[in-house]
């Protein structure tokens, strides 16, 4: 017993707290759909008081038809049935007529909102901060916005209707009901109590399920890539991963087939129980009228209405009670599509901004002290560095020492938790977002491969300002990248990768890309992140003798693990587990005898060999 009571209670209250969804989920379908939305909501009235037209056209048909039989029926006689024959006809067609408009205009408003979600989804999540990424919970958040609450606002609004459409009917047909007795309408409400509980109590259920499940979903599609996408598939084949993946993939998907399933058994069971509630009562029903009839209380004709209010009553209470769950069901998937457009970035903006000053004497770090999210240790502690500006720059180091951390506070996706960082004084932290990263241009360590056109491979450096063809060919004459596209048919109207059926380029050559997508942007601020690592020493040497020429006049930051790609820098910084340990030109260094020295020999020595 106290089982039921705490369970309706939380029923009770998870609907309380759903409630205040139903608003903002209405305001979204409005801002999306709204004249679609007005002309849904009068084809409801109008399909919802249809089928009360049918029952009383009914009553009219038996009567005309016992009338008839009585009179010895005959062509003459018949001609009393064509009024209502002919209403029921039209009544009927006017049905299809509707019903096929109302999925005309349920389509057009689904594909409407569906489009304006996808646009809030993506407008989210170009506004939240790099950080987020570091957090799988955020992943779990995206991936029900994404999967489960895509389509819940169409969903909601196509429940509503249905929930509006069968209350319509229903207040007609208890209408109808009402003059047979009040107890009718009492029983027809109560028989269905059983429904509504099963409806709500299951949904809670397998929302639960989902939210709990989110991780191990999202395992299923990660499992599923690596067997079928082209980044991993050489491995898959070479280390023999298939069958490990497989075996992943098939036991998760197993564990969560035969949950599912226990859910649907269970809810399966408890319909079926409270659908023999349902019957049970209109058979009690059904037996009362039959005696009425035997006793000349009620004809053929009342026989026929009772019979057919009841059972499009008991019909539109099960849509009802139906779209009542799924409205639940829906609201609860759209709380996580909420959660997720209402996450806050992380960085901040202070309430007075201050104009970006241009880097023309210092971009300097003082004090910075940073960690990733989730982690203990700090990436950068204590850091200091100043780069001057108009000059090459060139930070060296091994892996893990802090160098790529930089490139991400220089671009503001993090903040430090100490120290700052100052562009010719200012704080960084002081400037518009947007106007900071104007004058910034990277070329990231692992860059992105835009299965598009070479031309907008290049372009996507500068995509605000629409560049021409002469812009994007001498980017990519500074970067080399002009002799591969060269060899392309479509030059720079070659599609590339295999997404759509494009070129496929080498690592290297992807890398030029990259290079040209950086120079394309005029900016102050040049950082390049391993900018030789996939070229061959051939390319890299060609490169380097007109590197100082490409970046003349501005600032460069070079993050590199070659020596031979600092050696074109001013001066070097050598990192070491998050902190500078020596600085100098290349000739400094050597004569300092220290780990930069130790660094160059052993390299020199691997290139040699």
């Amino acid at each position: 017993m106290f089982p039921r009571i705490k369970q309706f209670a939380d029923v009770t209250d998870r609907f309380k707290q759903q409630i205040p969804y139903l608003p903002r989920a209405m305001q979204l379908v409005q801002h999306a759909a709204g004249r679609q939305a007005i002309v849904w909501m009068l084809l409801l009235l109008v399909q919802g008081l249809l089928p009360v037209a049918t029952v009383y056209l009914t009553r009219s048909l038996v009567d005309s038809i016992a009338a008839m039989v009585g009179a010895g029926g005959g062509w003459r006689n018949m001609a009393t049935l064509l009024p209502a024959g002919a209403a029921m006809a039209l009544v009927l067609i006017a049905g299809e007529v509707f019903q096929s408009i109302g999925a005309w205009v349920r389509t057009a408003q689904a594909e409407r909102v569906q489009d304006h979600v996808h646009e809030l989804i993506h407008e989210q999540a170009m506004r939240l901060d790099l950080s987020f990424y570091d957090d799988p919970g955020y992943y779990d958040q995206l991936h029900r916005a994404r999967v489960d609450a895509l389509s819940r606002p169409s969903a909601l609004i196509e429940n509503a209707g249905a929930l509006v459409q069968s209350l319509i009917t229903l207040a007609a047909m208890g209408g109808v009901l009402l003059t047979f007795g009040i107890w009718i309408p009492l029983l027809l409400f109560f028989s269905t109590l059983p429904a509504l509980w099963v409806v709500l109590s299951h949904t809670i259920r397998f929302h639960r399920w989902r939210i709990q499940n989110t991780t191990a979903i999202r395992k299923t599609s990660y499992y599923d890539l690596m067997l079928t996408q082209h980044q991993s598939a050489a491995e898959m084949r070479l280390f023999g991963l298939g069958d490990y993946f497989r075996s992943l993939f098939r036991e998760l998907r197993a564990r969560l087939r035969r949950e599912k399933m226990n859910l649907v058994r269970s809810e399966a069971a408890a319909h079926a129980t409270a659908s023999l509630i349902g019957l049970a009562s209109m058979g009690g029903a059904l037996a009362w009228m039959g005696l009425q009839v035997l006793n000349g209380a009620i004809g053929l004709g009342g026989l026929a209405l009772f019979y057919q209010a009841f059972y499009q009553g008991q019909r539109m209470m099960r849509s009802l009670l139906g779209s009542a769950g799924e409205i639940y069901r829906n609201i609860m998937f759209l709380e996580n599509l909420f959660e997720f457009l209402d996450l806050k970035p992380r960085i901040g903006l202070p309430e007075k901004l201050v104009p970006y000053p241009g880097l023309k004497k210092v971009l300097e770090f003082q004090n910075v002290t940073f960690c990733y999210p989730d982690t203990s240790y700090p990436a950068l502690e204590g850091f200091n560095l100043r780069i001057p500006s108009g000059q090459i720059t060139a930070l060296v180091g091994e892996n893990g020492a802090g160098k790529t951390t930089l490139i991400k506070l220089i671009c503001r996706f993090y903040d430090p938790e100490k120290g700052c960082l100052l562009i010719d004084g200012a704080d960084i932290r002081n400037l518009p977002i947007d106007e900071l990263r104007q004058q910034i241009t990277v070329l990231f360590q692992e860059p992105v491969r835009y299965h598009d056109t070479v031309f907008n491979n290049i372009a996507f450096g500068d995509i605000a300002n629409r560049p021409d063809r002469g812009r994007i060919e001498a980017a990519a004459r500074a970067a080399g990248a002009d002799a591969p596209i060269g060899r392309l048919p479509a030059t720079y109207e070659a599609i590339l990768g295999k997404w759509f059926g494009g070129a496929e380029l080498s690592g290297g050559e992807w890398q030029r890309l990259a290079l040209a997508r950086a120079f394309l942007r005029n900016a102050g601020l040049i950082i390049l992140d391993e900018p030789t690592s996939a070229m061959d020493s051939w390319a890299e040497a060609d490169w380097l003798l007109r590197f100082r020429r490409l970046v003349a006049g501005r600032t460069a930051l070079i993050i590199t693990h070659r020596f031979t790609t600092a050696l074109q820098a001013d001066i070097i910084h050598v990192m070491d587990k998050g902190r500078i340990i020596e600085s100098g030109s290349h000739e400094e260094l050597l004569a300092a005898r220290g780990h930069y020295e130790s660094s160059w020999a052993r390299q020199m020595r691997q290139d040699r060999v």
